[in-house]
């Protein structure tokens, strides 16, 4: 008895093409937090540039 590969996957399909096949169809089924919006310019306002690093300035 025979294994056939899954209906979505391709013929000519090495184990590591398979792997990365199967690893992004997992990392797009997980939730992601939204693009932009209030929080990214919450955390962009946070630190001024420099200022983490004062003794850079002149």
């Amino acid at each position: 008895m025979t294994t056939a590969p899954p209906p979505e996957a391709p013929l000519g399909e090495t184990p590591i093409q398979r792997a990365l096949r199967l690893k992004q169809a997992a990392l797009d089924a997980r939730p992601r937090p939204p693009r932009g919006g209030k929080f990214q310019r919450q955390q962009a306002a946070r630190a001024a540039t420099g200022a983490s690093k004062p003794w850079m300035s002149k």
